[in-house]
């Protein structure tokens, strides 16, 4: 690169910024702008900013909440797993910038510690204690239900950005249930002999075609694979074929397949394609028409050198 200073990307959320490439490194956290760009474009936290409850007293706030949204959304991004990360980053002027609602470098001014309301600013990143009161936030009722919504409503904006704003004619929605192992005696969990752990059951449905994330469920962990799956996915048909696509199409794992569910897709002309349980009698029937591919072992076992040269 030499010492040439080559102007890179200049951000529209800040547009003081400008992201150069040079010898000397501030931050090894540059990849936050390019975050921070994309949630602003996407509009992914003043989507959420204006559902969210916000429990906290107006006048003792520090850190407004898109601040913290952006926090935890950066932070994550980076790769930064656990909320004392914040702590370490504290003072990091990129994630400073990217994090915050201010323009210019006002985020990298020190805030004044006068303790009046006028100016109560961030001076750095948000503790590791207000980033955990976000999450206790979150998992309130309601803002449970913001955030379940925002899945479908982020996967729709991203995918038709991708598409110059045009909805894709076909989709198809994948829908399975995930252990998510737990230590502890969290409420809801239970231990499933399946998976011999300690487990939630969530029911979770993504985009086959682009990996997206469009719906979760969460449930204990004795729920059986199919348990409540009619509720799940038909509502949520609605929902893709409303915002996301034109024609929605559900693929299922075997242990969903049941009369109601597949009579309920039938009856609203859902297409759907579901794996079956394995059955010996289907096996036996099947078994003439596999052709073995090449470099696929034999079913016979294999027979030693020395073995060979014994029968001969």
């Amino acid at each position: 690169m030499g010492d040439r200073n080559l102007p890179l990307f200049q951000p529209d959320f800040n547009s003081y910024l400008k992201i150069e490439s040079r010898p000397e490194r501030l931050s090894g956290e540059a990849g936050g702008v390019i975050s921070r760009e994309v949630i602003e474009r996407l509009g992914i936290v003043k989507w959420l900013t204006k559902r969210l409850i916000d429990p906290r007293h107006p006048d003792l706030i520090t850190h407004p909440l898109p601040e913290l949204l952006h926090t935890s959304l950066l932070l994550l991004g980076q790769g930064w797993r656990d909320q004392d990360d914040a702590d370490d980053l504290r003072d990091d002027p990129v994630m400073r910038l990217s994090v915050s609602t201010r323009r210019g470098v006002a985020p990298l001014e020190s805030a004044s510690h006068d303790n009046s309301d006028a100016n109560r600013e961030p001076d750095g990143l948000a503790s590791q204690p207000t980033l955990s009161r976000l999450t206790a936030a979150l998992s309130l009722a309601h803002n449970r239900s913001v955030l379940r919504s925002s899945l479908l409503e982020f996967a729709s904006r991203r995918i038709r950005a991708m598409r110059g704003g045009r909805r894709p004619r076909y989709l198809t929605i994948d829908v399975d249930s995930i252990p998510i192992e737990v230590s502890g005696h969290q409420d809801g969990s239970e231990y499933n002999a399946h998976y011999h752990g300690r487990i939630y059951h969530p029911l979770v449905a993504l985009c086959s075609q682009t990996g997206d994330i469009l719906d979760a469920k969460l449930r204990p962990g004795k729920a059986h694979t199919a348990d409540g799956g009619l509720d799940f996915i038909l509502p949520l048909v609605d929902a893709v074929e409303e915002k996301l696509c034109q024609v929605a199409s559900v693929r299922i794992d075997a242990g969903f397949p049941e009369d109601e569910l597949l009579s309920a897709l039938e009856e609203r002309g859902v297409g759907y394609v579901a794996r079956i349980k394995n059955n010996a009698v289907l096996d036996e029937m099947a078994d003439p028409y596999l052709v073995r591919p090449p470099g696929r072992p034999p079913d016979e076992p294999r027979q030693s050198g020395s073995a060979d040269r014994q029968r001969y």
